[in-house]
């Protein structure tokens, strides 16, 4: 579909005041870092492969020590020779379940490797945090594990006598038979996860979301700016360097509600942090002691977007700059990364953005923290994409289209940013395209580039 649509940032729809949105519950940070790590699960699940495994050993005793007072020895050797039946499939099981593990992760590995080649290194993090392939992972070693232990509950002998038999294995092969079977599903589902890794839209809409989620999560109402008092004191940071992944702001409030002062944040959230440079600014006050901010600002490696979305900004603008390289030269793939930057922004429009002011239970603002404004998510979403895509009309006509709706959509006060971006890409394509007539097609906007 292509047309040409009219920027008018001052149209009375545009006019409406930021209407006041909900925030979901914000998830634990707890959560959120476990979500980081991949060996939590798969660890959890080999120690609950263990507690089972001891829990129906238990259980397949009584069963026997039960028949066995009944003097039903007849059902006892049933059971003997289903478990001898049996015992082969476990054995087969936990003979070739390692193999497997190793074949299918090291494939895994493989397709993560070329997609993070294709689109953007922080793919990656996407396999880490996927809850499909930690599952299967925890599924397939507990399964291993399991079928080891339930291989020592059986009793030596070719024949064992049923009057002195202690214990049949029947419950714990029934589950190792199982969890074959689930491993079974979990593969297939674990290798349709893979492929959509490995494809760019599933991957856009994944990062898309997960930003959307972050954005939502900041606290939406308007709020006027508080009287800071005089700065007192500033608290430098003391840690290891890396970057601003996320900050306790329960704690921070707590700690400025009882000495009753105000505490800023001094760097945003994906700033890279070293020991030595200020952290927190004290207002209005005694600064609370040393003790009661540690470890409040947790740093890490690598970005992440629990309280970062401006990162998911990043991320598709990484993705559309390595498609419209000369060595790559892909301009459809930057043009989907367009559709969701722009889904990006057009809900970040309507948003009142700027520093956060987190409150105490008495409504008091207690914490300060900057976050990216309007203007700083417009310059990071098309400053380097406009820089490279002149010379692609299919890119520009998107890149045309998504400003002109976003035109639509915004209030007066923020058109003035997608007003220079619009000016300034039309000022690059007529440097750049010589023929009157291609400055014309190239100009035209377009939602799918070129249809």
């Amino acid at each position: 579909m292509s047309g040409k649509s009219v920027p008018s940032g001052g149209s009375a729809h545009a006019r409406r005041p930021f209407p006041a949105l909900s925030s979901p519950a914000s998830p634990s940070l707890l959560r959120e870092r476990l979500r980081d790590t991949f060996w939590f699960t798969p660890v959890s699940g080999l120690l609950a492969a263990f507690v089972i495994w001891w829990g129906l050993s238990e259980l397949d005793t009584r069963i026997v020590t039960y028949l066995r007072e009944e003097g039903a020895y007849q059902e006892i050797e049933d059971l003997l020779a289903f478990a001898g039946d049996a015992r082969t499939i476990v054995t087969t099981v936990s003979a070739a379940m390692m193999t497997f593990i190793g074949v299918v992760f090291s494939i895994s590995l493989v397709a993560v490797q070329m997609a993070s080649g294709q689109l953007t290194p922080r793919v990656v993090r996407i396999f880490v945090r996927s809850r499909i392939s930690k599952l299967t992972l925890t599924v397939f070693l507990a399964t291993f594990a399991f079928s080891l232990l339930v291989l020592t509950s059986y009793e030596g002998g070719a024949a064992p006598d049923p009057r002195r038999v202690t214990s049949v294995p029947l419950v714990q092969s029934l589950l190792t038979l199982g969890l074959v079977g689930l491993s079974l599903l979990l593969f297939v589902a674990y290798v349709s996860s893979t492929l959509r890794l490995m494809q760019v839209g599933p991957v856009l809409d994944h990062i898309t979301r997960e930003s959307l989620d972050a954005l939502k999560r900041q606290p939406q109402e308007p709020d006027r700016a508080p009287e800071l008092g005089p700065e007192t004191a500033r608290t430098a940071h003391r840690d290891r360097a890396g970057v601003l992944r996320s900050v306790r702001v329960a704690r921070l409030v707590r700690a400025a509600r009882r000495h009753g002062v105000v505490l800023r944040l001094v760097p945003r959230a994906g700033d890279f942090l070293v020991p030595g440079t200020p952290v927190l600014t004290v207002h209005g006050g005694t600064p609370p002691p040393p003790g009661a901010l540690r470890r409040a600002v947790l740093v890490g490696v690598e970005r992440s977007l629990y309280q970062d979305p401006a990162f998911g900004l990043r991320q598709l603008s990484d993705i559309a700059l390595r498609a419209l390289s000369s060595s790559v030269n892909d301009p459809t793939t930057a043009v989907q990364c367009l559709d969701r930057i722009v889904q990006f922004l057009s809900v970040a429009v309507r948003l009142p953005l700027g520093p956060l002011h987190h409150r105490d239970r008495r409504g008091e603002v207690r914490l300060i923290q900057e976050v990216p404004g309007w203007t700083d998510l417009v310059d990071l979403a098309f400053e380097e994409i406009r820089g490279c895509a002149a010379s692609s009309p299919q890119v520009t006509r998107r890149f045309l289209a998504g400003l002109d709706d976003l035109l639509l959509l915004a209030p007066e006060e923020r058109g003035k940013p997608l007003l220079r971006h619009r000016a300034l890409l039309v000022e690059a394509v007529e440097r750049t395209v010589p023929e009157a007539a291609g400055r014309a097609f190239a100009l035209c906007p377009d939602r799918q580039g070129i249809a």
